[in-house]
């Protein structure tokens, strides 16, 4: 596939996906006699797996260095499986955290609706009916 139809395909900017592939976050992609990338089966893997690593939050960095580890071969799984359990530790408290947060904000609209709302709506209708009065 061209950097066009993966662009497409994925919905990442063709200038985006040069950017990763220089700095290392997906491997260098095969090019064709013409020097144009070619992408293949695996290059989009490697597309579909930072798209879904980065809508996570998980660092560029950690991810470079995955990349890094992979090219380097089979002696770095033990170290490759250590950087994914780690993005996943922080992916679950920054989970957690996001919950805590949810949970706060349906907290004040809850509130909200309760306490405020009303009060709201007394104040508007003791106001309007001194306006009556006065009128």
């Amino acid at each position: 596939m061209t950097i066009a139809e993966v662009s497409k395909r994925y919905d990442i900017s063709p200038d985006t996906l040069r950017y990763y592939e220089r700095i290392g976050l997906i491997p260098p992609v095969p090019r064709s006699k013409s020097g144009i990338r070619d992408y293949g089966e695996e290059s989009c893997s490697w597309i579909e797996l930072m798209k879904c690593m980065r809508q996570a939050g998980v660092q560029i960095e950690a991810l470079i260095e995955y990349v890094a580890l992979f090219q380097q071969g089979d002696s770095t799984i033990a170290a490759r499986k250590a950087l994914l359990v780690e993005q996943r530790e922080q992916l679950i408290q920054r989970m957690e955290n996001m919950q805590k947060s949810l949970d706060r904000l349906n907290y004040k609209i809850q509130n909200y609706e309760k306490n405020i709302v009303p009060a709201e709506q007394r104040l508007q209708r003791s106001s309007s009916a001194d306006q009556a009065e006065t009128a």
